[in-house]
């Protein structure tokens, strides 16, 4: 438990930060709104923010939306989602976001209209660099990128690559109101997730050759 709330304490770790920049105000918000979600701010999630503004920056696109114009894959769970959450205004359960379990901290986003896609990263050097831009004497590595990401210029902080999806938009969001039922266990499948077969309609958990979640005991 912090011994304050997370609004003040984060506002006093971005406030530790010698020099902040004009853009950064907006930014230093919605890092408070991702550390209420955790109680605390951690490297990761500065980086979801940086990666959520910087992608959606590319396609011209303002931010947090609160339309369905940008979607983002990203490619692992955890913290770094919530700063892609808030920055860009993506999220799972209004079906604007998709989670890939790859265990990379990186995210795809793809404009609807047009359909170009950018995927945005981490550089490798990240770590290294993150010292020269954290508060003169911080030795603490762990300080060190929670500081220093938060001012790293994209150019040095992000690595930003054109991509194409190998799956099409229309398969991934599907039709509203398209549901069938698995011939095996009899549960209604939506989203046009069904797989065919010898003639008949399975579900993900009961298709032949599936590398399976779970079994069921009986």
């Amino acid at each position: 438990m912090l011994e304050q709330s997370p609004d003040i304490e984060v506002i006093n770790i971005l406030k530790a930060t010698k020099i902040r920049r004009n853009d950064m105000i907006e930014m230093d918000a919605l890092l408070v709104q991702s550390a209420v979600r955790h109680r605390h701010l951690c490297p990761r999630q500065v980086l979801g923010v940086r990666i959520g503004l910087a992608g959606a920056k590319e396609f011209g696109l303002d931010v947090p939306r609160r339309d369905k114009r940008l979607f983002v894959f990203v490619e692992t769970d955890g913290c770094f989602i919530s700063g892609v959450e808030v920055a860009t205004g993506c999220c799972v359960n209004r079906r604007t976001m998709r989670v890939l379990d790859y265990g990379k901290i990186a995210a795809v986003f793809v404009d609807v209209t047009t359909g170009e896609a950018m995927r945005v990263a981490p550089r490798k050097d990240v770590r290294h660099h993150a010292r020269d831009y954290a508060p003169h004497g911080e030795t603490r590595r762990y300080f060190a990128m929670l500081h220093g990401y938060q001012t790293m210029p994209d150019d040095l902080l992000l690595t930003l690559q054109r991509v194409e999806l190998q799956v099409p938009l229309s398969e991934i969001f599907s039709r509203p109101g398209v549901r069938v039922n698995c011939d095996q266990c009899g549960e209604e499948i939506i989203n046009e997730r069904e797989v065919k077969q010898d003639g008949k309609t399975f579900c993900m958990g009961c298709i032949e050759n599936q590398e399976h979640l779970y079994s069921f005991i009986y």
